[in-house]
């Protein structure tokens, strides 16, 4: 395909992790290990890991991890990654939501540079389940309304709520989104 907007998406997703203490990636884009972005747990401590890095490994564009940690595998959690370079504020070009909650406490915060080009939505290979390096990332556990959208940051709001009975977070099945360019909606249903 052509290249995505590149300097704003969203990565919506709800996974349910089927084995700790494994690397394991949700999402990936690159053209290899040291050029490429991804979103996965780390299996040292079981932390979500968001990370760009470029110029053959010599550095992170940007790396985000929050200190919480994703230990049950009974648990579903609803991960939205918001990517907006753009934004002239450094700590406003990434934002990670768990189950509705702006993540803003971290082990690792390191935000791209503003307008930063990101590998995700471009014309490269993307990879789901898998990171695009060597394949030896595979998710195991199980993903639900994975969402990619080229062009637009969104909360996330957009795709879920809280319910007013009993205080859990929710999905919104059917949100109101703009796609892009090389945006997706998968795993909606049982045929998919």
């Amino acid at each position: 395909g052509s290249a995505g907007t590149r300097t704003k998406y969203t990565i919506s997703v709800w996974v349910k992790r089927g084995k700790l203490g494994v690397n394991e990636s949700i999402i990936s884009a690159g053209t290899g290990y040291n050029n490429s972005c991804q979103i996965s747990f780390n299996g040292a401590d079981d932390r979500l890991y968001w990370n760009s890095y470029s110029n053959n490994g010599a550095n992170y564009d940007y790396f985000l991890s929050p200190t919480r940690r994703f230990r049950d595998p009974s648990a579903w959690y609803h991960i939205v990654c918001a990517f907006d370079s753009t934004q002239g504020t450094s700590s406003n070009r990434q934002k990670i939501y768990i189950n509705g909650v702006q993540e803003t406490a971290f082990t690792t915060a390191t935000y791209s540079s503003q307008n930063y080009a990101d590998y995700a939505f471009n014309n490269i290979l993307h990879e789901i389940g898998d990171d695009v390096a060597n394949g030896s990332k595979f998710f195991n556990g199980s993903m639900s309304h994975f969402h990619g959208v080229d062009g637009t940051a969104y909360p996330a709001s957009t795709f879920g709520s809280t319910d007013a009975t009993t205080g859990e977070w929710k999905i919104n099945t059917s949100p109101s989104v703009t796609y892009g360019n090389n945006g997706f909606f998968i795993l909606k249903d049982g045929n998919t």
